[in-house]
């Protein structure tokens, strides 16, 4: 049984082709978030030493895409606050609560897109208004796009990207420590695939 489910797999993977990387020939309509294969991390200098970096484990969100115009492409995203995640359960009790991320007032974050700027043949800039801990800002994700394909596994098309922005986190009131224990600037990177629905 195993090998033939093996057997299976492979022939199938086997089937999958090249993605394409012209949005003129993906298929329209809405997508959802693959959260199996999505990613989100932020980084913010430590001691300005280095650029920490962690995670949000718990996110979804929903693209509505044309190809004959994607820069209608329409975006929204939903963060869970309570899911940052360093590694240690202790930080990570201190960043949900209220002098940071204060995830059991604001419990998401959410990104909501209202133009894209398509920059070249696979880039583009997606601007949106992020909310962040109750505060409203306007941001630009760079964007690379990846390109879709079919899934002979699940039988059904996927497309993926790569994002990229950053904000100051005062502008969302976010940590208050002096100095320069914790840079100001926080990069918040992407990477995401979207199933298309039925």
């Amino acid at each position: 049984m195993r090998l033939a489910l093996a057997a299976t797999m492979l022939l199938l993977t086997a089937c999958v082709s090249a993605p394409v990387t012209d949005p003129a020939r993906l298929p329209a309509g809405a997508w959802e978030l693959d959260g199996e294969h999505t990613s989100v991390t932020w980084q913010v200098r430590h001691l300005g030493l280095s650029w920490y970096t962690a995670r949000f484990d718990g996110v979804r969100a929903s693209l509505a895409f044309d190809p004959a115009r994607p820069e209608d492409a329409e975006l929204t995203a939903i963060v869970d606050a309570a899911s940052v995640s360093t590694g240690d359960p202790d930080f990570d009790a201190l960043l949900r609560g209220s002098g940071w991320l204060d995830a059991a007032r604001h419990p998401e974050i959410v990104f909501v897109s209202n133009r894209i700027v398509v920059t070249g043949e696979r880039t583009g800039e997606v601007h949106g208004l992020l909310t962040l801990k109750g505060v409203t800002q306007e941001v630009v994700m760079e964007t690379e796009f990846y390109g879709g394909v079919f899934n002979p596994l699940i039988r059904r098309n996927m497309l993926g990207f790569r994002g990229y922005f950053e904000i100051d986190r005062t502008q969302f009131d976010i940590g208050r420590l002096p100095g320069n224990f914790i840079g100001d600037t926080v990069r918040l990177s992407v990477e995401a695939e979207f199933i298309a629905r039925d």
